[in-house]
């Protein structure tokens, strides 16, 4: 194994756990952060099932919030891969629990790195970073790493805002600076692919919810789809590449209409195609729901109308990446939350 050592922050992540194994693959050693370190032989489980020896991974107590443990999480690190942040289901509460842990966590986390003399690091934000402008783009337009969403439009949720402003936050720091870290920044999508445990990420959670005949029918939406598999393989690549420092790099491809997925999970598992959505309700009807029954739909409203699909060519150009499709994707989760037993 290399002597190079890699900090993965919010180690028991979905995408996190690909990225430990994906670096594992790569002969890196690995470290990860933990809330609760209590929880390492779990997730070092998890870590395995992806097909990799997790043993050699060790783990340090260290929040978001708080600046005890970072110090020691660096020592010793060539690279840190930044995946940490709050991604929830439902809006509610107070949107500065989501917001302040993305933003000050990137800092507190740029600020231990450049103290340590850590050489690059490689920010996990979003699409949603980059698809939610206002005023709206023509439908059509195709989003790339040049476009930024407006945190000020009046409909997004805190983790819209949380995602923009932790990554405009990464760069204003290393902007014109040159004592700090490299910076590259990774922006997937919809997130899917095989699941590893009961304890989902929020788009599978969104699945598994289908897949239990929670929507008989869709919002008209749709996402750009990553598979986890491959956005863990950008994430290394952003790390490693000579000319990925200074940029930004969408993983994902395709785009899928939530009436589309259903559908491809049917193909997964025929005997879901009495659970998952059979037809998409009209937006009043979503903009009702949302504000007088499930809170959950609020994070879909600004998309009504407006599918927001986003171009892969940079990542494929600079990184030599290529993408398994949102159809895999979708299948190869659905087939894990059945073998998980959760639909």
């Amino acid at each position: 194994m290399t002597t190079q050592k890699v900090l993965v922050t919010g180690a028991s992540g979905f995408v996190a756990t690909y990225c430990i194994a994906e670096l594992l693959r790569r002969d890196f050693s690995v470290r990860g952060t933990l809330r609760d370190p209590s929880r390492a032989d779990d997730v070092r489980r998890t870590i395995a099932r992806t097909g990799v020896d997790a043993l050699s991974v060790n783990f340090v107590a260290a929040d978001l919030l708080h600046d005890e443990g970072w110090e020691k999480a660096m020592e010793g690190c060539s690279y840190v891969l930044h995946v940490a942040s709050p991604f929830p289901l439902r809006e509610e509460g107070d949107p500065d629990d989501v917001i302040r842990p993305a933003r000050e966590g990137t800092l507190r986390v740029l600020k231990a790195a450049t103290r340590a003399g850590v050489k690059r690091v490689v920010q996990t934000s979003s699409v949603v970073a980059i698809t939610l402008a206002w005023p709206e783009v023509p439908v059509g337009y195709v989003f790339a790493e040049k476009d930024w969403s407006n945190p000020e439009r009046p409909d997004i949720t805190s983790y819209v805002i949380s995602k923009t402003l932790a990554e405009r936050a990464a760069w204003n720091f290393v902007e014109g600076r040159t004592d700090t870290p490299e910076l590259a920044v990774v922006n997937p999508g919809f997130v899917l692919g095989p699941a590893l445990n009961p304890d989902l990420s929020t788009s599978h959670e969104v699945l598994r919810l289908m897949g239990i005949g929670a929507y008989p029918a869709a919002p008209k939406i749709g996402f750009p789809v990553s598979d986890v598999r491959d956005v863990a393989v950008t994430h290394a690549l952003a790390m490693t590449h000579p000319q990925a420092a200074g940029h930004r790099f969408i993983s994902a491809n395709g785009f899928l209409r939530l009436i589309d997925l259903g559908r491809l999970m049917v193909e997964a598992e025929p005997d879901l195609k009495r659970k998952v959505p059979s037809f998409e309700m009209p937006d009043f009807v979503v903009r009702a729901l949302a504000a007088l029954i499930d809170r959950r739909l609020k994070a879909v409203i600004p998309d009504l109308g407006h599918p927001r699909p986003v171009s892969n060519d940079k990542a494929a150009k600079i990184l030599d990446q290529s993408f398994r499709s949102a159809a895999e994707a979708a299948k190869s989760a659905t087939k894990s939350l059945r073998e998980l037993r959760l639909i």
